[in-house]
């Protein structure tokens, strides 16, 4: 049997737009209207102004010369290799530790989160205060149990930079902690029982088991969290403000440094070059979730 197709209406070609929506598709339109505004105002638009004030290449040039650029974008390879990574793997092997069911271990799981969530300001300032050569407690409690004076732990260019990053892994740990946890608890337990029948140690149910049901989502998750950590300042900007000397500055922090000098050409040229680390990124990130 033939199929025919009907022909367009002439009539309804030229008609408005209106006319050839159907009531569902006009409403779609007027509630998705909001958001693309409000994406266009608080999106597009300040990272194109952003990019348009980043145009000239005199300021890539002095970017080049200034050894404080070549210093911050050294330290955050340093914050994504090496930061990053520990992080992960303790996330890794302490969702190990979470999911196990006894009492003491949940009532302990929420304290391990509270790092998290109290908000970022308080919480590194305390740090900050902690660490102070003079009257801060850790020295304090150095001293009382060796009888020597601590460390001068933020005026040091290499211990304010580990320090930096052990206050960041310690905020963010709880975080991907947990869904690394949610990772493991969609595995399915008899794969685990048929395993301990066999035999098999704790590392090789991790080895077999664990990791492969794991690993898209490790990965997955330590690309996130690069990508958050290059555009995270708080960790080093409320605990050391890039001192000494702006030694410790990362790219996220080397624009506010410019800005406090008036220099928005380069506060913005130093966030753009971060964007080379950013996009590759983000492209295998994508690649893994849609295989």
């Amino acid at each position: 049997m033939a199929i025919t197709i009907p022909a367009p209406d002439p009539a309804a070609a030229g008609a408005p737009l209106s006319a050839r929506l159907t009531p569902p598709q006009i409403w779609g339109i007027v509630l998705l209207t909001p958001y693309l505004l409000v994406f266009l105002a608080f999106v597009l638009y300040p990272v194109c102004y952003g990019l348009w004030l980043a145009r000239e290449p005199s300021s890539y040039v002095a970017l080049y010369h200034d050894p404080i650029f070549a210093r911050a974008a050294v330290n955050t390879l340093i914050f994504l290799v090496i930061g990053i990574n520990l992080k992960m793997l303790a996330a890794l092997f302490l969702s190990g530790f979470f999911v196990q069911e006894r009492r003491w271990i949940r009532w302990l799981s929420v304290v391990f989160i509270l790092p998290w969530a109290v908000p970022s300001i308080p919480t590194i300032l305390s740090v900050r205060f902690m660490l102070n050569p003079e009257w801060g407690m850790i020295n304090q409690l150095i001293f009382r149990f060796t009888g020597d004076d601590g460390p001068n732990w933020l005026n040091d260019p290499t211990m304010a930079l580990a320090m930096a990053m052990v206050v960041h892994i310690w905020k963010s740990l709880p975080f991907w902690t947990l869904i690394l946890i949610t990772g493991r608890l969609a595995i399915s337990y008899d794969l685990f029982e048929a395993a301990a029948v066999d035999g098999a140690t704790w590392w090789q149910k991790f080895r077999y088991i664990t990791w492969p049901s794991m690993q898209t989502l490790y990965v997955t998750c330590t690309l996130l969290s690069m990508i958050w950590t290059l555009g995270d300042f708080n960790s080093v900007y409320l605990l050391t403000g890039g001192g000494p000397a702006d030694l410790t500055h990362v790219l996220s922090t080397l624009g506010i440094r410019y800005l406090g000098l008036d220099q928005l050409n380069l506060a913005m040229a130093s966030i753009v070059c971060a964007m080379p680390l950013v996009l590759p990124l983000v492209y295998f990130m994508m690649k893994r979730l849609s295989r």
